[in-house]
């Protein structure tokens, strides 16, 4: 099967994707951890940008070594190819890092064409943004707290040209959480006011 590659974002109802830590925990249980977990099962190589690395980096081997709940996954997440996109030169000290030698659309199409397991990022914005508008982004995984945090960066840029989704699953949890997953839309829906007009005439 074709190498896919997948981002995974927790995302509130007004778009807020920055410093989820302050607002995402409370809706955290057993299904979101499922769903997040499942999300790495076929995954071989993450993607990061600088940020998203550091704070990964900062949390994740300490887990590991500490033998808790979530050691596993901690170690999950240490095994796998991490790499890391800067304009920079970073001293990547978590295992199996390195950083990408060339841009973002040219690192992940070169990926994308190699044999292997999928290829995911978790958070890194700026990466799933470029990764959308080059058309490189397969699936879309956004959960979608029930909460309007009203202040912070939101996933889409504005002035940006449109970009057609279309929805391949859904789920919702107990605690108002969506778990909606996108594709990019090849045959997005065509029309104008004319149309709907005449539609709701129906």
């Amino acid at each position: 099967m074709p190498r896919k590659i997948n981002a995974s974002l927790f995302i509130s109802l007004d778009g807020v994707v920055e410093a989820p830590d302050q607002w995402h925990f409370p809706y955290f249980d057993d299904a979101m951890g499922a769903a997040v977990g499942a999300g790495l099962d076929t995954t071989e190589v993450l993607l990061f940008g600088r940020r998203t690395y550091d704070s990964f980096a900062g949390a994740w081997p300490e887990r590991e070594a500490a033998g808790g709940e979530d050691a596993g996954f901690a170690k999950q997440l240490g095994d796998m190819r991490k790499i890391v996109f800067s304009h920079r030169r970073l001293d990547l000290r978590w295992r199996n890092s390195e950083q990408a030698e060339g841009d973002v659309v040219e690192v992940a199409a070169a990926l994308k064409s190699e044999p292997g397991g999928d290829i995911s990022l978790s958070g890194s914005v700026s990466v799933v943004r470029q990764l959308l508008a080059a058309g490189l982004l397969d699936e879309l995984r956004l959960l979608v707290h029930p909460i309007a945090v009203r202040k912070g960066m939101r996933l889409f840029d504005e002035g940006e040209p449109p970009i057609p989704l279309k929805l391949l699953r859904s789920e919702t949890f107990t605690t108002g959480v969506l778990n909606l997953v996108y594709g990019p839309d090849t045959a997005p829906p065509s029309g104008g006011y004319e149309e709907a007009v005449a539609t709701l005439g129906k």
